[in-house]
């Protein structure tokens, strides 16, 4: 992987196309692999990797392409999935009953109340009642990490978002991302929990900036 390449194609991403899903599921994937709230609800066995690139394919195609957008630097490495927030209403009930085996699959029977604790808590602390765009997952491959390809691409889908004059909202388990949100204009929201023993989580809101 050619740091420098990535860390320049961060910077003037490409929207994500349909033949890019893969990828860009593979890379958030591998992204999330040591993620606090993902390794707290998925199955803890040998298979927890495979399910953990099935779960975001399936959030991906399912979810993420058709309604939002995502960036990503030509060839990959990372990705940042924006959603805006008219796109986010409830599910109707048939799709969350052919999403409930891929689920089960995914988390196993004693944990799936783990992520569904998780889903009404970060639903109970989204601020729907104001227009926003949602950063749901920004990723970035493990070996890339902490070398500014992140920050790289969250900047360019800021700078478009103060472009259009919309706010951005997002959670995030990882402390240490706390402060890179914070040096990009977020600010926190509240810092909860889904329960007792699970991670916590910090919602973090930002206005969009002028000039």
């Amino acid at each position: 992987m050619d740091i420098e390449q990535l860390r320049r194609g961060a910077q003037t991403p490409a929207q994500a196309g349909a033949g890019d899903l893969g990828g860009v599921s593979t890379d958030l994937a591998d992204a999330f692999a040591v993620d606090p709230h993902f390794n707290w609800f998925l199955r803890d066995d040998a298979g927890r990797a495979r399910v953990r690139r099935r779960f975001f394919r399936f959030l991906i195609d399912r979810m993420a392409f058709p309604a939002g957008r995502i960036d990503r630097p030509n060839g990959g490495g990372a990705a940042a999935v924006w959603m805006p927030s008219e796109a986010l209403a409830p599910q109707p009930l048939w799709r969350e009953l052919q999403a409930l085996p891929m689920l089960l699959a995914a988390t196993g029977l004693e944990r799936f109340p783990r992520l569904t604790a998780l889903r009404a808590d970060m639903d109970a602390h989204h601020p729907m009642d104001q227009p926003h765009v949602y950063l749901w997952f920004l990723g970035v491959a493990p070996q890339a990490q902490g070398l500014g390809v992140g920050s790289r691409l969250l900047r360019a889908g800021l700078d478009r978002l103060d472009a259009e004059g919309r706010a951005a909202y997002l959670e995030t388990g990882t402390e240490r991302n706390v402060a890179l949100y914070r040096r990009n204009g977020f600010t926190i929201l509240s810092e909860h929990r889904a329960r007792a023993d699970a991670p916590v989580m910090w919602s973090m809101w930002r206005e969009p900036h002028a000039g």
